[in-house]
């Protein structure tokens, strides 16, 4: 049954063995990553670290060895983070700087302080967005542009200032964190937010599209996020294929890790249910959105 299942994955995402092993066993995966402690000497940048998938897959990376370039609004959530992880793991450094992606100077600011502070950024998680937006004609235009500015253009402008980094250094791994709401157009308050990680990830194609023509030595992965439960939706209803934070965040880090090009996590159901929402009529893709 196992065997059948990794060819199926295999098959269905266009996955290396590593990268499929990656994605059927993700904790056994990163439990042995962890033993050759494959970060170590590495640093990642992680935007939105405060809170949610972003404090998570900080405390992953770190368990890796990875030191850790932490930034997000809430500086005292940071603080916490920063001193825990310190703890739990002595030999990583972490470092963390306040940041609001809605100004985008901001962003080139505390990139460019993080490449100084450490002199090689080899990984950047473009992963601070907001989940807020409204149905389309409601009047809830402002919402929805904030929405669109936030999960866009603030993560067009991560993705520029960690570019310029990698190419200055000739390499690096750009991650890009959409969702599986990028797969087709959704109704209700979904609208905004779908068509937002839509254009984040085809901004992550473009740029790997680049990589490929320039035969430049830069990773790009675009992750495709299920339904995570986390502190942000706690009191949301139950969704479909739900799991909780630490088996999520396992699966993005996982395969982040593996370097792949595009990832639906966790990968069963979810790499399954994408290609099916590509061509399912709307009126079925509406059931489980």
């Amino acid at each position: 049954m196992q065997h059948k299942l990794f060819n199926l994955v295999t098959q269905t995402a266009k996955q290396s063995k590593d990268q499929a092993y990656s994605a059927i066993q993700p904790a056994r995966y990163l439990k042995a990553r962890n033993k050759k402690q494959v970060g170590q000497g590495k640093t990642v940048l992680i935007t939105g670290a405060s809170s949610g998938l972003g404090e998570e897959m900080a405390r992953l990376f770190a368990e890796l060895g990875y030191n850790l370039a932490i930034c997000a609004r809430r500086t005292d959530r940071l603080e916490q983070l920063t001193i825990e992880l310190t703890d739990s793991y002595p030999t990583i450094r972490v470092e963390y700087k306040a940041l609001d992606v809605s100004d985008y100077d901001a962003i080139f600011k505390v990139f460019k302080a993080f490449k100084a502070d450490f002199a090689q950024i080899d990984r950047v998680v473009v992963n601070a967005g907001v989940g807020e937006s409204r149905r389309i004609g409601k009047g809830r235009f402002e919402t929805n542009r904030r929405t669109a500015e936030i999960n866009f253009v603030s993560a067009l402008a991560q993705c520029e200032a960690g570019m310029q980094i990698f190419r200055a250094q000739n390499s690096g791994h750009l991650v890009v964190i959409s969702s599986m709401s990028a797969m087709r157009g959704l109704p209700k308050h979904m609208t905004t937010y779908g068509a937002t990680k839509a254009g984040l990830a085809h901004l992550a194609e473009g740029i790997r599209a680049d990589m490929l023509l320039t035969n430049l030595p830069i990773k790009v992965s675009t992750i495709y996020p299920g339904y995570i439960r986390t502190e942000i939706n706690t009191n949301a209803k139950p969704l479909p294929f739900e799991v909780d934070v630490d088996t999520g965040t396992k699966a993005i880090v996982a395969a982040i890790e593996a370097e792949v090009d595009e990832a639906c996590v966790p990968s069963l159901p979810w790499s399954i249910v994408g290609q099916a929402m590509k061509h399912l009529p709307l009126s079925v893709v509406n059931k489980i959105s």
